[in-house]
């Protein structure tokens, strides 16, 4: 070992006991400095820190290559640091397979009970008397899913139990303490009630990223979470398809001896069943013992699904493009029909999803013609809905202009504000990024775009009563 990599191991072994970042920051173009830190890491028990370090480094500069080199080095190759994402042996990965599950079963036939009691038909919330399945059911999903997330990795209950008391907080305020509630039919008091049965689940789901990812994530982790939350959603629709048959030949069986089931037991068949199915879902597919980012993605459903994505892809390429083109002859529906301008919101919400389930996890996902071509099917797709967002934008500022700013427009027009922004953002990240990073500049996009994605759902939860 030369000098240089000398000075190197006594500084490893010094700041990666305290300020591993700043270690790994010094030695950025310097390959033996690095792996000279990683031997000192490993040899003083503090390599997990080198790991974080690592991806710290990384989310700052995704064009550094011995930073991605290192990235996706330790990603196939996870560095034990615990029960949270330790690589653990066959025997050790079994008994915490077996605890999830113990975890997972039990709590899923709470949550199904609950839900079979939320499913009262006299229980309603709020001015349009809308059922509180409706309406609590994706909050408590999303706290039961907290603490299984918590409980199954055995770490960080501290933080699963604050994000659990906000998520009942939020769920309390919106459904029962915020100005809106209590003033009767109005229009404004149902429309906020509208916004809260759609914004809740989007907060809900933030809220578990965080339980898993804390308030310090990385690009790679934020990616990791959304594609397994494609992945469990994905799941939980096949589970539900298998119950919604199960339900059905039920239903049947008791018919043919002439027995009518009655409205209870209709209720813990479907209510009672669709509790079962968050927690199970997820078990299915996450390991709660490995981070985000040291999940398995590349068999079983989730490969599966990512090709899905990428043919999905291509007829989005197909569908815009005409889409694009018959705009000029129907220039003027959305500017004067407000159930146009619905459909095309939701529309680009669903591209965007197509946009983050297209995009690979790593470069050795796919072959070097395919990530060219998803490459440039991902960035024509973005141009194509950038541009339809923009429209649909002038759309409702015209609409705002020539009436006035309601809480529906509001909240319209941030959602195709954020749009356009992180639209923008991963155009302009991949023409600087280049064809080397553009893997990496799109997870640092989708980053960008959940933070954004959650802290507009939470303005228009909170903000909406308190402006209008």
């Amino acid at each position: 070992m030369d000098d240089r990599q000398d000075e190197f191991h006594v500084e490893g072994v010094t700041n990666l006991a305290g300020g591993q970042l700043s270690a790994v920051q010094a030695a950025a173009g310097d390959p033996a400095g690095l792996e000279t830190l990683y031997q000192s890491a490993l040899a003083t028990g503090v390599a997990p820190g080198f790991s974080a370090a690592i991806e710290s480094a990384y989310a700052v500069e995704p064009g550094n290559l011995l930073y991605g080199a290192w990235h996706y080095r330790l990603l196939r190759a996870p560095i034990a640091e615990g029960p949270a994402t330790a690589a653990a042996p066959d025997g050790q990965a079994s008994e915490r397979t077996v605890w999830q599950w113990r975890v997972a079963i039990p709590s899923s036939i709470l949550l199904g009970f609950i839900f079979w009691l939320l499913s009262a038909p006299d229980l309603t919330l709020g001015a349009g008397n809308i059922p509180a399945f409706i309406l609590i059911a994706p909050p408590l999903a999303a706290a039961f899913l907290i603490g299984f997330l918590a409980v199954g990795a055995r770490a960080h209950y501290v933080r699963a139990a604050v994000l659990i008391a906000v998520l009942v907080a939020l769920t309390v305020y919106a459904n029962v303490i915020s100005p809106l509630n209590g003033v009767g039919y109005t229009n404004a008091a149902l429309n906020y009630q509208t916004l809260a049965i759609i914004h809740l689940p989007v907060v809900a789901w933030g809220l578990v990223g965080l339980s898993l990812l804390g308030l310090s994530f990385s690009a790679t982790g934020v990616f990791a979470f959304l594609t397994k939350s494609i992945e469990a959603i994905g799941t939980a629709g096949v589970f539900a398809i298998a119950g919604g048959i199960f339900v059905v030949l039920t239903v049947g069986l008791f018919q043919t001896l002439n027995i009518n089931l009655n409205e209870t037991v209709a209720r813990l068949l479907l209510a009672g069943g669709a509790g079962l199915i968050p927690l199970i879902a997820v078990s299915a597919v996450y390991d709660t013992s490995v981070a985000p980012e040291r999940q398995e993605f590349r068999r079983g459903f989730g490969k599966i699904l990512a090709v899905l994505m990428q043919a999905l892809l291509a007829l989005s390429l197909i569908v815009m493009l005409i889409y694009v083109l018959v705009i000029p002859f129907n220039f003027s529906q959305p500017f004067i029909y407000r159930e146009t301008l619905i459909i095309y919101n939701v529309v680009l919400i669903g591209v965007m999803g197509v946009l983050l389930g297209a995009t690979p996890f790593a470069a050795s996902d796919l072959a070097p013609t395919m990530q060219r071509l998803v490459r440039a099917g991902i960035i024509l797709l973005a141009v194509m809905v950038a541009a339809v967002s923009v429209y649909a934008l002038a759309a409702v500022l015209y609409r705002t202009a020539e009436d006035a700013l309601t809480m529906n427009r509001l909240t319209i027009i941030g959602w195709n504000v954020i749009n356009i922004a992180i639209l923008i953002l991963l155009l302009v990240r991949q023409a600087l990024g280049g064809r080397a990073n553009w893997i990496a500049s799109l997870h640092d996009t989708f980053r960008w775009a959940a933070s954004s994605y959650l802290g507009w759902a939470l303005f228009v939860l909170i903000a909406s009563p308190l402006i209008f």
